[in-house]
């Protein structure tokens, strides 16, 4: 079995499957999952929808650093974060620093069937949902392109298809992954 060196960090788009391929992931290497979203709302206690509405973005973005911050300097663990966390340079940073950033890229067509029913997404509560999804998608491809490690999410394979194919990735890097 493979021993996790450092946090591995899923990056991308909601909807490209950063939980639930993050969650089997680590059952595959035997760590910890953790999800930087539902940090921030044990620490809150108000939904994220919540906190966007009451606070607004900038104070939630300054929550997720905090909480991303404290979880990089845990026990090695996969972490999921929210679509945005990325986009900040801080955090990205940090990331890099102790962790290693797995871009989860999808296409459009994907990722809008996955999240077009959900209404537990504050940034697509807009006129036009995928409208928004394509703008959000467009800004933020070339800041998740700056992650360590890119795998691609394929509509035809299972999450558990998935996260052996993020496990291959980190395989191919010699600071992750120790015994592969």
């Amino acid at each position: 079995m493979a021993k996790l060196k450092k946090t591995v960090v899923m990056v991308g788009m909601m909807g490209a499957g950063k939980t639930a391929v993050g969650t089997a992931l680590a059952r595959v290497l035997g760590v910890p999952f953790v999800d930087s979203d539902e940090e921030i709302v044990k620490a809150a206690n108000r939904s994220i929808p919540e906190i966007f509405e009451r606070d607004g973005e900038p104070f939630f973005r300054a929550r997720e650093t905090e909480v991303l911050s404290r979880l990089l300097r845990g026990e090695p663990c996969v972490l999921s974060t929210g679509g945005g966390a990325f986009m900040s340079e801080t955090n990205r940073q940090m990331i890099d620093e102790v962790g290693v950033a797995v871009w989860l890229r999808a296409d459009i067509e994907l990722l809008w069937q996955r999240v077009r029913h959900k209404t537990s997404r504050p940034l697509l509560q807009t006129a036009n949902p995928r409208e928004t999804l394509v703008n959000l998608h467009d800004q933020r491809a070339p800041v998740y392109a700056k992650a360590s490690v890119i795998v691609d999410s394929l509509p035809g394979k299972s999450v558990e298809e998935m996260a052996i194919r993020v496990v291959d990735a980190l395989a191919a890097r010699h600071d992750v992954l120790e015994g592969v």
